[in-house]
């Protein structure tokens, strides 16, 4: 009987640790989620895509980020009058002229 008694004292204190630390750790997850909760953010992103007219007149910086396109024919594009060029923005190919900015035609992508 004594044996028993100091296997169970034993086990008692070997284990109070063991259960301390694991409420311990179920409050440090706790935690983490209530602060994931208040950390997050949502977010709306609003893409404006540029409507085209033909008439138009683009700017210096406009005209410098548009990839020009030298290969018109395998896009099906006639090609360009002197002094325009053809450029591509997206799935639009814009005649614009070269010295003015001038858009003179619009063509969907083909």
């Amino acid at each position: 009987m004594k044996i028993f008694v100091s296997m169970m004292m034993a086990a008692t204190i070997l284990a109070a640790p063991m259960a301390q630390a694991q409420e311990h750790r179920g409050n440090d997850q706790d935690r983490n989620r209530s602060v994931e909760r208040t950390v997050t953010i949502e977010k709306k992103t609003v893409v404006k895509k540029q409507g085209w007219n033909k008439g138009h007149k683009l700017t210096r910086a406009e005209r410098a980020r548009l990839a020009e396109v030298r290969d018109y024919k395998r896009y099906r594009l006639q090609a360009p009058p002197r002094g325009y060029q053809w450029v591509r923005v997206d799935n639009q190919f814009l005649l614009i002229g070269t010295a003015s900015g001038m858009i003179s035609s619009i063509v969907t992508g083909r």
